[in-house]
């Protein structure tokens, strides 16, 4: 039921890739089997086929007494650690809805969705529509002990600066002034925001069960500013942004198709998705053609 080559991809994770007071990826991917067979059993859930594998999770459908559920096993790591918390706060509206929740073995019971249909099958603009209105019903006052994206960015970018030659100069220093400007105020870190609302993290929700038709999945949660929700739509489904001209022009329709969509002040959301971006470049510093996808990302969104 979980695919030995995710066993083999978590295996890498590291306690200093974000282990939240838990095993190392080698130990919880070595330990997931049983963990698996022992929440099963908890839970009193029968498998409905094999899991489906991201990054750090492992999904398998399941049934209890006739009714289909999902059931979430996540390495336990800082961007996964709130998904309970979040889950519960939203309470169905806009995301799916949480059944049941065992942090300590990081195991989510959640409502059934349709894997199959996600964001990636409507056209760019639909797409980029339906996350905002999404991001309306999900960028609510934030719970008590999320992480502060105010903290989560000043440390992102003090480590933009201590590297070397990430970003050229001129934008080093002003994602820099964008970050202190930003979170000089307090209420940068009042709002839910999901981080991660890409297209492949909404999902159809099953036919005749009287929910929404697109809900989101897989929040890295934190406390902070809807203006930073919209960098994922910029980073995915590239192949559809054109080059040149036509680049900036595309870039700048999804944001404004979104932040119309979401409520969110076009200004605003152009500033903290300047600064995501400039994160996602830190990230990206060992390959080349995403950090050279990145800078041509910040080149439109600039002025």
């Amino acid at each position: 039921m979980v695919p030995e080559q995710f066993r083999d991809f978590v295996h890498r994770f590291s306690v200093q890739d974000g282990a939240v007071d838990g095993p190392s990826g080698a130990d919880w991917s070595a330990r997931l089997p049983r963990l698996l067979a022992a929440v099963l059993d908890d839970w009193g859930l029968e498998p409905l086929g094999p899991g489906a594998t991201g990054w750090t999770a492992v999904v398998l459908p399941v049934s209890r007494d006739g009714e289909r559920f999902a059931l979430k096993l996540v390495w336990p790591h800082i961007e996964a650690r709130d998904e309970p918390l979040v889950l519960r706060h939203w309470d169905g509206r806009g995301a799916v809805r949480l059944v049941a929740a065992d942090p300590g073995r990081g195991a989510l019971l959640l409502e059934a969705l349709d894997p199959t249909r996600d964001l990636d099958s409507l056209d760019i603009d639909s797409a980029c529509q339906v996350t905002g209105e999404l991001l309306r019903e999900l960028n609510v006052p934030a719970p008590h002990g999320l992480r502060p994206l105010s903290e989560f960015a000043r440390d992102q970018v003090a480590k933009l600066e201590a590297a070397e030659g990430v970003l050229p100069r001129r934008m080093l220093e002003r994602v820099s002034g964008l970050v202190r400007d930003l979170t000089a105020d307090p209420s940068c870190d009042a709002t839910l925001v999901h981080t991660d609302l890409h297209y492949r993290n909404v999902l159809a929700s099953l036919p005749g069960s009287g929910r929404p038709d697109w809900l989101a999945i897989d929040p890295h949660a934190m406390a902070g500013h809807p203006g930073f929700e919209i960098q994922p739509l910029l980073r995915n489904r590239t192949e559809e942004l054109g080059t040149s001209s036509a680049f900036r022009y595309l870039v700048r329709r999804r944001l404004e198709i979104c932040c119309e969509a979401a409520g969110i002040d076009e200004d605003e959301a152009l500033a903290w998705t300047y600064v995501h971006t400039a994160m996602q470049a830190g990230w990206a510093a060992g390959d080349r053609d995403d950090l050279s996808f990145n800078i041509a990302l910040l080149k439109a969104l600039d002025g």
